[in-house]
């Protein structure tokens, strides 16, 4: 079905939000806020908490890109999601979702790591690491900004606008019993859920319309520095991490797993080319030993089980490099 179709399908209040622009160029993402208190509530959708990398896709007949949350075009890194949308009778709109791969029936953020850091993937590691983009939202639809129409018909629109066929996917939602949804999820070792007022419009920044209900534990951190090997371990130790607080980095520990020997020589060699001979740190009562400073530039995904009393991660370990955030917008989230 066409877009205007779709559009004219509209109940009156809806149609009324619409608004006849240009397709603009770029719009920064919508964000959840971390909440641990899980509901279900009338007019509520929930859906799946992806583990992967924030995408949106703007198209305008041929000129087509993807788009990180920090601006960072993707098309190089993941042909064959640029393929199947080029596959699509809808050449004009704006549309967000998730670029996820699977480790056996879950998103694995750390599977994607494999297609995230290479820029031109081969055909051997296309097939060995398959990608797909599970859209969830649509911002703007042949000659239409639909950014203010509520979230439940945007949603609508979506599903009829596409053909979805991998790797294209559609976020599938429901409306109710957010609880057991949420456990459930848990028990399939999802990373968590959100959950999103229908009746919610689309806003670039973050906020409580969209609520995000973890299973586990994990966030971006800032690397600002790392540790001397030892024994026969190569590349490095251990990073130190830290979040910006009050626009100062903060020390929240450090992490010494999730690392195996490529990673290490790989990684290792993007440290030393950041070392820096002051600390990016804000307090003192750091490691001084065998310590090496970096520059504020890496951020690294970091799952772990609590926060300790005393403001430090326990148990925590390396899930990949991201580069799709500032490392001045990394704040502590719980």
């Amino acid at each position: 079905m066409s877009g205007r179709k779709l559009l004219d399908g509209l109940p009156a209040d809806a149609k009324a939000r619409l608004r006849n622009s240009a397709q603009p160029k770029w719009v920064a993402p919508m964000l959840a806020t971390l909440t641990e208190q899980v509901f279900s509530r009338r007019g509520w959708l929930f859906e799946p908490k992806w583990d992967g990398e924030r995408c949106l896709a703007f198209r305008r007949g041929q000129n087509l890109n993807l788009f990180s949350r920090n601006q960072i075009r993707l098309n190089a890194k993941y042909p064959e999601v640029v393929e199947a949308i080029y596959q699509q009778e809808t050449t004009s709109f704006i549309a967000d979702g998730e670029l996820v791969a699977f480790d056996g029936a879950i998103t694995s953020f750390s599977k994607l790591q494999a297609r995230m850091q290479v820029e031109h993937p081969s055909a051997d590691l296309i097939r060995k690491v398959p990608v797909w983009f599970y859209l969830f939202d649509l911002l703007y639809l042949d000659r239409y900004d639909i950014r203010q129409v509520p979230l439940r018909y945007r949603k609508e629109i979506l599903r009829n606008a596409f053909d979805f066929r991998d790797p294209l996917r559609f976020t599938e939602h429901r409306k109710t019993k957010g609880e057991d949804y949420y456990r459930g999820a848990c028990q399939k070792g999802w990373e968590g859920i959100i959950a999103k007022s229908g009746d919610s419009v689309y806003v670039s920044r973050r906020t409580r319309d969209w609520l995000k209900f973890k299973c586990t534990q994990d966030q971006e951190f800032v690397i600002g520095g790392y540790t001397d090997p030892r024994g026969s371990r190569s590349g490095f130790g251990a990073l130190l991490l830290g979040y910006y607080r009050g626009g100062k980095l903060v020390y929240a520990g450090k992490v010494g797993t999730g690392f195996d020997q490529d990673l290490l020589r790989r990684l290792g060699e993007k440290l030393a080319r950041l070392e820096t001979p002051v600390s990016p740190f804000a307090e003192d009562g750091l490691p001084r030993r065998g310590v090496h400073w970096l520059k504020s530039k890496l951020i690294a995904q970091i799952g772990f089980t609590e926060w300790t009393e005393g403001g430090k991660l326990r148990h925590p370990r390396f899930l990949g490099l991201r580069d799709d955030k500032r490392p001045e917008d990394v704040v502590r989230e719980g």
